[in-house]
């Protein structure tokens, strides 16, 4: 999976392994995503935060596997699967009432030796599990951490907002753009978007003066 970008993308931006970028902040994740017969008990936390990338690795971890992928928001009491591996993304957000079904799913998994990914936002001894046996099963699972993103990360992911919006920037707002915008996913996804908008809004083109405005707005 070299060369390739992440983020967590919106429904309708390209998802697919060719639009991943693989950098210093996500190097280690990518990697393990790619060896999963090497997670101690098949299992692996990806944790890192909002708009890191780790929605677009479970979805080129499901492709490749033939995973299972849900939010753990929408499971249900009683859901099983027969498939090889299973992806649950966002696990602080797993209902009280499913704790019990994610228990018996970890079980048969790993009774069977099958594999279990799971993404979230913070690490396991942080989400708000009320379910003791589940709770000592998700805090001992291995944890890949997605770190804030580079320069090199930054400007691939601005790009690839940009683009996603069919829009070609100048190589010189990008660069502008890294340099004072906050160092995070989140920070690119916003200022990207506030372009789009204001421009569309405006009639004005994208670029320096406009990128100054709504920062020094922001500020």
């Amino acid at each position: 999976m070299a060369d390739q970008l992440t983020f967590d993308w919106p429904s309708g931006v390209a998802l697919g392994p060719a639009d991943f970028f693989v950098a210093e902040a996500n190097a280690q994740a990518a990697a393990m995503l790619a060896a999963p017969e090497s997670w101690p008990e098949r299992k692996l936390v990806v944790v890192g935060p909002a708009g890191c990338g780790k929605s677009h690795l479970a979805r080129i971890f499901q492709f490749e596997t033939d995973a299972a992928l849900l939010r753990a928001r929408a499971m249900k009491p009683g859901f099983a699967t027969s498939a090889d591996c299973v992806v649950v993304e966002d696990m602080e957000h797993l209902p009280q009432e499913a704790e019990e079904t994610l228990f018996h799913l970890h079980n048969n998994l790993r009774a069977s030796g099958r594999t279990l990914l799971m993404t979230a936002r913070t690490p396991p001894s942080r989400w708000p599990l009320k379910l003791p046996d589940l709770r000592s099963r998700m805090e001992a699972a291995t944890i890949v951490q997605i770190a804030d993103p580079d320069d090199a990360l930054l400007s691939a992911l601005i790009m690839k907002l940009f683009a996603d919006r069919q829009i070609m920037p100048k190589p010189d707002l990008v660069s502008y753009l890294v340099k004072r915008i906050e160092r995070s996913f989140a920070a690119a996804s916003d200022i990207v978007r506030r372009l789009d908008e204001t421009a569309l809004a405006d009639g004005r083109s994208i670029n320096r003066a406009l990128a100054a405005e709504l920062l020094d707005n922001t500020g």
